[in-house]
């Protein structure tokens, strides 16, 4: 399986790897940038760089437990040495939403007790589910969306860690419900930390302070039954 490179540094914009497979348009390396689809945000795109041809990742995702990057014209495309590059505008803007989701999910922890059952992550826009919200009322959105965008504001920087998944599961309240949901075979839990009002199990990529979101624009509130509402929300544009 492929070194996740991405995990290690989310502001890695390429790399250098090695060619293990090309199979049709699907190709394998030994290490490499590009973030697979999965957890509810998007793939990376970019290129794929060797012999001074540029040949370009419109797809990726993880199967059978390696990362396959899908190459749209792979002809030429030999294993050896490439330069991996990826579209940088597109990944940071999929970090930044990532990030407002974790923020705006801490302050509907904080206020209804809510956990996160869905979401999905764009470059543009993220949306979010979230259980035990049975009405939001206007006043109450408007108070929703001014504590993230102070907790925004307030800069919290954003790390992450892995732990067993033994230790992981002691922890308790949100972090220990995601963590169970979690397949069985996974042994080690990587947690998303924001300052001190957040902490997630997730394998997503993140910017490094909450003041890189710059702000959250709230688009379109649906409920969902049972005590769940979806937030369709952006990051203020920079």
């Amino acid at each position: 399986m492929a070194a996740e490179l991405f995990l290690e540094d989310s502001y890695l914009k390429e790399c250098n790897a090695n060619i293990v497979e090309v199979e049709g348009n699907k190709v394998k390396l030994d290490q490499t940038v590009f973030y697979p689809t999965g957890g509810g945000q998007e793939h990376d795109t970019g290129f794929l760089v060797q012999n001074g041809r540029e040949y370009e990742v419109s797809k990726v995702k993880k199967e059978k437990g390696d990362i396959v990057h899908y190459v749209k014209d792979p002809e030429g495309l030999e294993e050896g040495e490439v330069t991996a590059v990826i579209d940088w505008n597109r990944r940071y803007s999929l970090m930044k939403h990532h990030s407002l989701l974790h923020v705006l999910a801490s302050v509907f922890n904080k206020e209804y007790g809510s956990l996160c059952t869905g979401n999905q992550i764009y470059p543009d826009r993220a949306r979010i589910d979230l259980t035990e919200i049975h009405s939001l009322e206007k006043e109450d959105l408007d108070r929703i969306v001014e504590q993230a965008n102070n907790e925004i504001h307030a800069n919290h920087p954003i790390s992450s860690r892995v732990l067993p998944r033994e230790e992981a599961e002691q922890i308790s309240g949100a972090i220990k419900t995601v963590v169970n949901l979690i397949p069985a075979f996974v042994k080690d839990i990587r947690l998303v930390k924001i300052g001190e009002i957040d902490e997630q199990a997730c394998g997503g990529t993140h910017i490094g302070e909450t003041k890189e979101i710059e702000g959250v624009v709230l688009d379109k509130v649906k409920n969902k039954g049972k005590g769940v509402t979806r937030l369709e929300v952006r990051a203020t544009a920079g």
